[in-house]
């Protein structure tokens, strides 16, 4: 094989790689803006659309069997070698897409979602290391950035392809990875590199992730059936009941198991515990402001999917660029300051939202503003978040927290759709205008939580920078934890 021969196959695998990673991503977005007219589409007889607690398990079902499966299928990859895990992967997805474009009802669809999330799972972690192992040494860090930016690319481009795609029928934003995933799958056999196993030992403990599954769905169905079963009816408090045994023998076992699926102990570490903390607080404001702008929009407004989806621009674009052009902020000022300042503004943008959404649309007073602000605190703080967690942690323990650190981020997701539908009821109007000024002002108070774990992660910072007078000199740092 000639040199030019070799850098063209190259090239192709890295495309490949990254239109998966784009597919993938873009699913995250695009279901947001298509939620209102699934409810339609599945409809009850006579009736006005299906509730939005049924609708939510579109979202949460994803949401937590992604985070269940990740650590396994990041694992699985290590161990038999990412290139078969990531076609797996992308063929399960594909797969998954064709059966929610063709579901017959609501409860098929949200189990095809589910299995679309298990091919998520095999991809995302198997498609980084597929990437690294395409371009030359030196290229890594170039490639890295590549593999991050096209979650900000599909960020910023999911609301408005899921409101072209509404436009067609809602269907379209499942049958649109379809084309997409058999390309990359067929061109993927024949240019994919045959990468290294990394790793011989067991898989993490199966049984915990089928605990954590449980825990996560049951805390999320308790949420959303309360406004109709009530707070203290029997299929409530068995709901929570059933959270908390499989929570107690999830963290149990995840201490005591010799390949555990999250390695807990993990949070003991002041800067990992108290980033993972911020980063659950903010996930689950981010779901909360998320949902609620584009139910705001389309059913108190009455936008089309399409209208929804190009006022939603704002936000997730500024997310990329933000994160950029802080970069070198955090290396010189540490990561807490930013995750404080991230705080303050996206509480700004939910009290904004509080304050001056109307019934009468008004974009640029009520909407653009707050998405102005939310955009750049997220930029300044998800991503610092993870940075935070990440760096903490020994150089041999980087892999095993960030795929935590991941985890943790789609369970928040489950955890702020939940909250958001038992403050906003089964049924959402304009009737529910103080429910969603509620649910803002909840995101705001996460928001200001978030803000104080910055300053918290900031003292830290402080304090191991400059010891106390007449203390014990600590251990040498790892690179790591200079980092």
């Amino acid at each position: 094989m000639t040199r030019s021969v070799w850098f063209s196959k190259q090239r192709t695998a890295s495309v490949v790689i990254l239109l998966a990673v784009f597919m993938t991503n873009l699913d995250l977005w695009i279901v947001n803006v298509a939620l209102p007219a699934m409810g339609e589409a599945f409809a009850p007889p006579h009736g006005h659309g299906a509730t939005l607690n049924s609708l939510s398990w579109v979202l949460n079902a994803y949401a937590i069997a992604l985070a269940a499966l990740l650590v396994v299928a990041g694992r699985t990859g290590d161990r038999i070698g990412p290139r078969p895990v990531f076609l797996a992967g992308v063929t399960l997805f594909t797969l998954a897409s064709l059966a929610c474009a063709l579901a017959p009802d609501l409860w098929t669809l949200v189990a095809a979602r589910a299995v679309q999330a298990a091919g998520a799972a095999a991809q995302l972690p198997s498609s980084l290391a597929l990437l690294l192992a395409t371009v030359p040494v030196e290229g890594r860090t170039r490639a890295t950035r590549n593999w991050a930016a096209v979650g900000g690319l599909a960020a910023a481009a999911g609301p408005v392809a899921g409101g072209l795609l509404v436009q067609v029928d809602w269907r379209w934003v499942f049958v649109i990875n379809v084309p997409i995933g058999i390309a990359t799958a067929v061109v993927g056999l024949r240019v994919l590199p045959h990468a290294v196993r990394r790793e011989q030992g067991r898989l993490p403990d199966l049984l915990g992730a089928l605990l954590v599954t449980v825990a996560v769905a049951a805390l999320s169905g308790a949420l959303v059936q309360a406004p109709d079963w009530g707070w203290l009816s029997a299929g409530t408090l068995t709901l929570f009941a059933v959270t908390l045994v499989t929570a107690t023998a999830f963290t149990f076992r995840s201490l005591h198991h010799s390949h555990p699926l999250f390695e807990l102990r993990l949070l003991r570490l002041p800067g990992f515990g108290t980033a993972s903390l911020g980063t659950f607080v903010f996930g689950v404001a981010f779901a909360i402001m998320l949902l609620s702008n584009v139910l705001w929009c389309q059913e108190v407004w009455h936008w089309s999917a399409l209208r929804t989806g190009v006022a939603m621009v704002p936000g997730p674009a500024l997310v990329p660029v933000v994160t950029l052009l802080t970069a070198r902020a955090a290396q010189r000022l540490g990561h807490g300051p930013l995750i404080t300042a991230g705080g303050l503004l996206f509480a700004a943008a939910m009290v904004w939202r509080a304050c001056f959404a109307s019934l009468t649309p008004d974009y640029m007073l009520d909407l653009l503003p707050s998405q102005l602000l939310s955009g750049v605190g997220v930029g300044l703080t998800i991503g610092t978040l993870m940075a935070a967690g990440v760096s903490s942690l020994p150089a041999h323990r980087s892999a095993t927290g960030s795929a935590l650190v991941n985890s943790v981020r789609q369970m928040s997701a489950t955890v702020g759709i939940a909250v958001l539908v038992a403050i906003l009821g089964s049924h959402v109007g304009p009737a529910q205008r103080q429910d969603f000024r509620a649910a803002w002002l909840a995101a705001a108070a996460l928001g200001l939580a978030c803000t104080l774990i910055g300053i918290r992660l900031t003292r830290s910072a402080g304090e191991r920078a400059i010891p106390r007078k007449g203390a014990a000199v600590a251990p040498a740092a790892t690179p790591a934890d200079s980092r």
